[in-house]
């Protein structure tokens, strides 16, 4: 393994055992750096420190030329310069390459979201045996608290306040964070526990709040196909996933409030710009409100 590949290697252990970034945003970074090794040893570096930001540039443009999507890029852009600053605390780079370098544009897509019926008849599951008491408890929880699937499947009953309705989630960077649960959630959940068994109190069997099938863990594929079986039996035929119920939730609470710091903190977002996609959403409801009953609006 030549120098530039170890520095990389001992970065993403950093992430993984130190930053604790999920399996997922690991892969990514691992893509990333693959990449930039292979680029570094095409122009036969000896060590970063000889990188030059015109070179990172380069290679940024050939992964577009080669069909790379800006969002791929952007994010491919900002694992160089996390690798980079890592190098920089190790003293082996003084300045970042990558900080100049610029991404092509990505045009921001307003998130999907379920309008109050679609959500409420998703939710409303007729909880009539274990496995439909399970599915009320997660899309309840889903909607209510606007969780990222991987909190909704770490959700463990030691972080349920039932008397505040609050609960605590692990999230992104292994952050946590607390959010309500509404009376409809806290009442699924507590049907869900009082179908339990008396022996589900044992230490052994008291973690997580959502089980799969044979009490393994509930796996976010296992979360997908329940929202996707629930839809289509209630009749929405559109793509209906978990951060749908999560966009949904977020537009929801900011329509009826206008408080888009309380929805950042419900979110765990950690910059208030990506919150602000919700108001774009809720202009463009605005717009169609306007458009269609305002009589100085109206198109011929």
């Amino acid at each position: 393994m030549s120098d530039l590949a170890a520095d990389a290697e001992r970065f993403l252990d950093y992430l993984k055992v130190e930053r604790h970034y999920s399996p997922g945003t690991l892969r990514n970074y691992t893509h990333a750096l693959a990449a930039l090794t292979r680029f570094a040893d095409g122009l036969s570096l000896a060590a970063w420190n000889e990188l030059r930001g015109e070179q990172v540039q380069t290679l940024i443009a050939n992964e577009h030329r080669r069909g790379l999507e800006p969002p791929s890029l952007r994010a491919m852009l900002s694992a160089f310069r996390s690798f980079f600053r890592f190098l920089a605390r190790e003293g082996k780079l003084q300045n970042n390459p990558a900080a100049g370098v610029r991404s092509p544009k990505v045009r921001r897509k307003l998130p999907e979201v379920l309008d109050v019926d679609e959500a409420a008849a998703l939710v409303e599951v007729t909880a009539d045996d274990p496995l439909a008491l399970r599915d009320r408890a997660m899309l309840e929880l889903l909607y209510s608290s606007g969780l990222r699937v991987s909190e909704l499947c770490g959700a463990r009953w030691r972080d349920l306040d039932t008397e505040q309705g609050m609960l605590r989630v692990t999230g992104k960077g292994n952050k946590t964070r607390i959010v309500p649960v509404g009376r409809m959630a806290l009442d699924a959940l507590a049907a869900l526990r009082a179908s339990q068994p008396a022996s589900a109190d044992a230490p052994i069997l008291r973690g997580r709040v959502l089980q799969g099938r044979g009490d393994q863990p509930l796996t976010p594929g296992a979360v997908r196909a329940v929202i996707k079986r629930r839809a289509r039996s209630e009749g929405i035929w559109r793509r209906v996933y978990p951060h749908l119920m999560r966009h949904s939730c977020a537009s929801h609470l900011l329509e009826s409030s206008g408080n888009l710091r309380a929805v950042q903190e419900l979110l765990g977002h950690a910059d208030i710009g990506t919150t602000q996609i919700y108001t774009h959403l809720d202009f463009q409801h605005l717009a169609k409100v306007y458009d269609a009953a305002h009589p100085r609006a109206k198109r011929k």
